[in-house]
């Protein structure tokens, strides 16, 4: 609220509550109080949005700081700066004349300083016999000491504000890249559903993220795209969990059948040259067909395999498949029924099924066994990775969730 034209000991011009206000809580500082003057000066550069500054504004203080000779400013020590105009444009990078007045203006507004105008409008300082400062007329630095609590609250929220902000924006971009994989894995491995139709609820949600969205449009966005993720992975995960029970179901039998036989083969060393990369003329017709996951979906999947890879870690899918040889050998799958998965699904999804079967070693009997018949089902084209490889995904990400 205007209080009109008055005249103060800062000078006549227009007056306000809030700035007469300020003014007189500057001269109310707390004895012995200090404060470094550049980091309050960096506090006020992270909260300049929410005090409502402008770059130039921060240039302009910064300048304003550099004429107060301390390092610190001391609620006991004279305060204000006397800088001529000329001084100050020297200081801010050669800014134009009626800009700088703008900014001081604005920083005056704001309650960052206070004018402190002598009676003819000029900034000086007045000195006694001993050459110390005895009376300055400028610009009062108080209210940045004064302030310098608040200021530093307000940047702590707005470094936290723009944090969150940035982990916001990181698990969309996650969320939106898994479940773009999910939605292209199930399309291309034929798994049932609707995907036409996930899919164009998928590019709904994309086009309404806006080209500079706020936290509440990210959050919001994104608590939408984690359900559909949610509804994909149950989806999937409905799917292959039918299909391990009625595969362990229809063959726990002869896997205890065939355990004795196979016992001898599946502890057998293996070879230094098994690498899979000699496939026999024997391959089944669905070895066509399956296609490898995208890498990274394999290792979200199943991230126990990453441990036996070369020097603990996978970087790409020949690590993947040295890796599997390893598990082979230590899961007791037997180089010709490793060898035979190679040929019937292809190198890389053998690997991949040796990394699932790792993840679900405590359910399967026989893992030699097991391989064998997902080979066998395979080359019937009764068996894809799909739904295997999505029903892991989803239960590691509930996993990370519930332990987040």
């Amino acid at each position: 609220m205007q209080t009109g034209s008055v005249t103060t000991p800062f000078g006549r011009r227009p007056m306000t509550l809030a700035l007469v206000k300020r003014q007189v809580a500057a001269n109310d500082i707390k004895a012995g109080k200090t404060v470094e003057k550049w980091k309050v000066f960096r506090d006020a550069s992270e909260a300049k949005e929410e005090l409502g500054l402008q770059s130039n504004s921060l240039a302009v203080l910064d300048a304003l700081l550099s004429f107060y000779p301390e390092n610190e400013l001391r609620q006991d020590a004279q305060l204000v700066v006397f800088p001529s105009n000329a001084q100050l444009i020297l200081r801010a990078h050669g800014m134009a004349g009626a800009t700088l007045r703008r900014h001081l203006a604005l920083l005056v507004d704001v309650g960052l300083i206070v004018r402190k105008d002598s009676a003819n409008g000029k900034r000086y300082a007045r000195k006694n016999g001993a050459g110390e400062i005895e009376n300055a007329f400028g610009f009062d630095l108080s209210p940045i000491l004064a302030r310098s609590e608040e200021l530093a609250i307000i940047a702590q929220k707005v470094v936290a504000a723009r944090s969150a902000f940035r982990k916001a924006k990181e698990n969309l971009t996650i969320c939106r890249r898994d479940v773009r994989k999910l939605i292209t894995a199930a399309i291309e491995e034929g798994a049932d559903g609707d995907w036409m139709a996930i899919e164009a609820m998928y590019i709904d949600l994309v086009a309404r993220i806006p080209r500079s969205p706020t936290l509440s449009d990210v959050a919001s966005i994104l608590d939408e795209l984690e359900l559909l993720r949610e509804e994909i992975l149950n989806l999937l995960d409905t799917q292959l969990n039918s299909e391990f029970n009625s595969t362990n179901a229809a063959h726990i039998e002869q896997h205890i059948q065939n355990s004795k036989s196979e016992s001898l083969n599946e502890l057998e060393p293996s070879s230094e040259k098994e690498q899979c990369e000699k496939p026999s003329k024997s391959r089944g017709p669905n070895s066509e067909t399956l296609k490898a996951f995208p890498l990274g979906v394999v290792l979200k999947a199943c991230p126990q395999i990453i441990d036996y890879g070369p020097a603990g870690a996978v970087g790409g899918w020949r690590d993947l498949m040295s890796a599997a040889i390893v598990v082979r050998s230590m899961l007791g799958v037997s180089p010709s029924a490793y060898q035979e998965a190679c040929e019937t699904m292809g190198p890389e999804n053998a690997a991949v099924a040796i990394a699932c079967i790792l993840e679900r070693a405590g359910h399967i009997n026989s893992a030699g066994g097991y391989l064998r018949d997902l080979t066998n089902r395979a080359g019937r084209d009764e068996f894809s990775l799909g739904p295997m490889v999505m029903a892991l995904l989803r239960s590691n990400v509930g996993s990370e969730r519930r332990t987040g």
